[in-house]
């Protein structure tokens, strides 16, 4: 079927708010993923990371003719069947997704262990987003002291954890639009999560800058 016989590019399903600023972030860059302007819809699974990982395929079957493509995103850290790896996850959910009409056309992205595992980088810009700027000691040599950060490491063990003890520290609420933010804001060259670097391959492939039909 014709890209073009499609109402919109991309139907984005999440497991939470967090994550759903978090590509919105991102998707308003097409310059910077090296990708043409998407037309996307977002949605987020009331049952969260296990909704996502069992019932994606239902969610979105009555959307197979609406969009061209379809995004699944959810953390294995809390999705139910942490014993698997995320490869085995998102093979599952991705086989699920063909067989309810989607074929080839959707991807699933398991993050491990979580969404916060995209927050942290060298960047400057994260202690910005993070409400960090200006304050001593830098976030980083702050992590380390409280054991979050081994020496040399470039993420936490625990993301999730290290994040919200940042916040806590200097009283900044918890908020979707921190993650938003960081997306809009920080270089996507700096994040070598391997689910960052699935999803950035897939839109090159789906929505390349020069599209082919």
């Amino acid at each position: 079927m014709n890209p073009c016989a499609y109402e919109s590019d991309l139907a984005v399903l999440t497991a939470d708010k967090n994550m759903k600023f978090a590509l919105e972030g991102l998707l308003s860059r097409p310059q910077a993923l090296a990708v043409r302007p998407i037309s996307a819809v977002f949605y987020i699974h009331p049952e969260s990371d296990p909704g996502c990982l069992l019932h994606a395929h239902s969610f979105l079957r009555s959307f197979t003719k609406q969009f061209a493509h379809a995004i699944v995103m959810f953390d294995r850290e809390g999705c139910g069947q942490e014993e698997k790896s995320r490869d085995e996850l998102e093979k599952q959910v991705t086989t699920e997704l063909s067989r309810s009409g989607w074929s080839e056309r959707a991807a699933v992205i398991v993050i491990d262990p979580e969404l916060e595992n995209w927050v942290f980088s060298d960047s400057p810009e994260v202690e910005a987003a993070l409400g960090w700027k200006g304050n001593a000691p830098p976030l980083r040599k702050w992590l380390e002291k409280k054991e979050y950060l081994l020496a040399g490491q470039i993420k936490p063990a625990h993301p999730k954890e290290a994040m919200e003890e940042a916040l806590r520290y200097i009283r900044m609420p918890r908020s979707s639009s921190i993650y938003g933010n960081i997306a809009r804001r920080v270089s996507v060259g700096r994040c070598t999560d391997d689910a960052f670097q699935k999803l950035k391959t897939t839109l090159h492939e789906w929505f390349p800058l020069q599209c082919t039909h």
